[in-house]
Formats: C-alpha cells, structure tokens, sequence
C-alpha cells in the first residue's frame, strides 16, 4: 500500500477538499483524501447556511456538506482519516507522512482549511450556530432589527460591525483596549456610525441563553464591574489561524500561516496547490471554497500533463 503512487492526494475534507475531489474523479484520476477527524471542516458548525446557490430555502451546514460527500462518494473517490504530519519532495513524488501511514502523489492538493479563533467563554461552544457567529457575511441577514455585539477591533471586526449596520438595529462593539486596532478610515466610519456603541477595555465573561443567546456578561479588563447586556447574537471575530502548523518550513506563507497561492492556485512548489480557506485570500465562504476546489483541479491536471 505504501508503495503506491496516486496522481492526487487531497488534503481536507471540507467544501475546498471534496469539490476538488468530485472533479478529480470525473477526470479519472487516482485521488485520495485524508481527512483528520470527518468530512466538512468548519461548514459542520454552521447552523443554516442560506447563501449557498441552488438551496432557495436554505439547508443546514451538516446537510449541505452530507451532500458533497455523497456526490464524491458517488465518484468512487477514497476517503480516510488520519493526521498529516509533514510534507517532503522526493523528485516529483510528494511525501505525505501521517500518524497512520506515509503516502507519495505526484500531485497534492492542501485544502485543510482554518479555524476561527475563539474567546474560550462560558456559553461560547454551547450556543454556536444558535446566535454566536464567526462570520458577518454568513449570519448577518439573520438578525435584522435585533440587538447583537461584535468582539474585536483588528480591521475585520471593524469591517464586519460596518457590515452588520445593514441588518441590526443595535451593534455593540466590544474591545479589551481603548482604542481600535483597525486602520483609521474603519475607525473613523464605525465610530461615526449611530447604530454603533463601543464598550472599550472589555472582554466578554460569557454568553448565556437557554436554546438562543439571549445576554452576554461583559467585564472590565482592570477589574471593575462589568455590565450584562440583552442581546440577540454575538460575532467573535478576533481572528483566524490556518490548518497548516505541520508545513511550516515546506510551502511558503504569509505571516499568519496562509498558503501563497497565484489565481490558479499554484504555490511556488511544482505540482503543489492550495484551496479554500488555509490559503490566502481576501473572501472566505463555501461559495469561494468550491470555486478553489475546482480551479485548483484544472491546475493540477495541466501540472500532470507536463511529467
């Protein structure tokens, strides 16, 4: 088994993984995914997706996803778990090693995705996906005319808060400092902006509801009484750290551990490509995701086209 060379490994079972999958078996090339824990990646955690074309109605992200699996599954492609490790070169062989088995491919493809930085909060976990959120541009249109928070001030946040005006009618903006990190001209928007009400040098001590939040507890960073504040939902965006710790030292990134990619998801590596969200990009969303997925296929078949 080890012995065996396929044409692509992919990397990540998430909507990148398996859109690039359900291409690659169309083309009949001999591909692998390994996935650590079970295909979906952070789409498992969304509650109702309804920006996904094709489902006017809207579909929850396990759905959704079951549905992409299937549609591989279909195309006969291989799916296991296991944890990938480190990545060498041997040629043109790529080297994969898991805690399971080490696996060669003349092609990879990292789709392992990222995860959302949490506040580790009493209530964080417990409530995901039934009013807290770590996307704007998922969930928003969800709380039209209520009262929601964001936690953050780095650009994103800012950017996020701005974009939450369209649909809540209250927005609290919560940062432990005294001051946004976010560039001047963000600033300057979302303080002018009456539906914005910044708590500065406060953390969120917890989110509590029952089936929904319903308040979050907020506390002063030196120490002096804080606040409970009714709400209907809350929007950590305090950053987003990349699934690529084990090839660090083997592809090239950016500060913050992205994949450098070009538009047809090449890295500088022959033969190596990145999709969805590990790799660099301004626009994070399943739509953007399945898009990567398949472009990054093409770029693969023409790479194979050339050994």
């Amino acid at each position: 088994m080890e012995n065996l060379v396929y044409d692509l490994i992919i990397i990540g079972g998430g909507p990148a993984g398996l859109t690039a999958g359900i291409y690659a078996r169309r083309s009949r090339l001999n591909t692998l995914l390994i996935e650590k824990l079970i295909p979906g990646g952070q789409i498992l955690t969304t509650d109702w997706v309804d920006n996904y074309p094709g489902f006017p109605e809207g579909l929850s992200g396990f759905d959704l996803v079951d549905n992409m699996r299937r549609q591989a599954e279909r195309f006969e492609l291989s799916i296991i778990n296991d944890e990938c490790l480190s990545l060498s070169i041997d040629g043109s062989d790529k080297i994969i090693r898991g805690h399971q088995r080490v696996y060669r491919t003349k092609a990879l493809i990292v789709a392992s995705g990222a995860t959302h930085k949490k506040l580790g909060a009493p209530g964080e976990e417990r409530l995901g996906g039934k009013g807290v959120s770590y996307c704007a541009t998922c969930d928003g249109p969800f709380f039209r005319d209520q009262e929601i928070a964001v936690v953050g001030g780095g650009d994103t946040a800012v950017q996020e808060a701005l974009y939450l005006t369209r649909f809540a009618k209250k927005i609290y903006l919560i940062h432990r400092r005294d001051q946004l990190r976010a560039t001047r001209i963000l600033q300057e928007k979302a303080l002018s902006d009456p539906a914005i009400h910044p708590i500065w040098n406060a953390v969120v001590e917890a989110i509590t509801g029952t089936d929904q939040v319903e308040a979050i507890k907020v506390m002063k960073v030196d120490g002096s009484p804080g606040e409970t504040i009714p709400l209907q939902g809350v929007f950590i965006l305090v950053g987003i750290q990349p699934n690529t710790e084990w090839l660090k030292g083997t592809l090239p990134m950016d500060p913050q551990g992205f994949i450098l990619t070009n538009s047809e998801m090449e890295t500088s590596l022959p033969g190596i490509f990145a999709a969805g969200d590990c790799r660099q990009k301004e626009f994070r969303q399943v739509s953007t995701a399945v898009g990567d997925g398949a472009t990054a296929v093409f770029s693969t078949e023409r790479y194979l086209g050339t050994l």
